[in-house]
């Protein structure tokens, strides 16, 4: 039988199937430690991830933040990249990046790409596509107005993508948020998720969901009211 870390055994951890209020607020209590701990959460989808219509990706922006400083970098050139820059990107560039980043130089920890600038980008794929980092329209790292893209990332935007299994993992804000504003964040990856529903998903497709701290117990609330 595993045993359970001291710092958690005098903690109540609500039953599974409560709200989601409630699991908040025993994720908020947090698990003692003395860092500000980051909540994830986890969402099984009825998808068949063995069927390429039924992929789920996405992005969306957290109301609240995610708490997290974001490095952006912008692959751009000319009017494109100025307005990067004045956006707040962290680095611009063109060619020179590219090189950089071929080089395994990834200093950032976003990278924002405009259409035109891919097929040049592409040669850096090898460094980029194991870090997850290289860009796409789905996530909006592609994008026509990447000043835009910069403020979308620096405002807390989150990617996801399901796994395997069909589960979603994504931070939504840390420990040390109010119950409240983690909620905004969570129902805003909820609907996100909603509207990435592929059209071949039968039957329940929010399936379940459970939140954590980082050093904290995992709950599961009930998530039929949000289907």
């Amino acid at each position: 039988m595993a045993k359970i870390d001291k710092r958690l055994r005098d903690k109540v951890v609500p039953e599974k199937g409560c709200s989601l209020d409630e699991a908040l607020a025993a994720v908020v209590g947090g698990s003692g430690v003395k860092f500000d701990e980051t909540v994830d959460v986890a969402v099984h989808l009825g998808i068949d991830t063995k069927k390429s219509d039924q992929a789920v990706r996405g992005a969306v922006v957290m109301p609240a933040g995610t708490g997290k400083t974001v490095r952006v970098a912008v692959v751009a050139a000319d009017a494109d990249a100025e307005s990067a820059r004045e956006a707040g990107a962290d680095r611009v560039g063109f060619e020179d990046l590219i090189e950089e980043i071929k080089g395994g130089k990834t200093d950032f920890d976003v990278l924002i790409a405009t259409p035109t600038s891919m097929r040049h980008l592409a040669a850096a794929g090898r460094v980029l596509g194991p870090r997850g980092l290289m860009p796409n329209p789905k996530t909006g790292t592609v994008a026509a107005a990447p000043a835009e893209a910069v403020k979308n990332a620096k405002a807390g935007q989150v990617r996801y993508r399901a796994d395997k299994a069909g589960i979603v993992h994504a931070p939504v804000g840390k420990a040390s948020f109010t119950p409240a504003d983690l909620k905004r964040n969570i129902e805003s990856l909820l609907d996100s998720l909603k509207r990435a529903k592929p059209a071949s998903s039968k039957g329940v497709y929010l399936r379940q969901l459970s939140l954590s701290s980082t050093m904290g117990r995992s709950v599961e609330p009930d998530i039929a009211s949000y289907r």
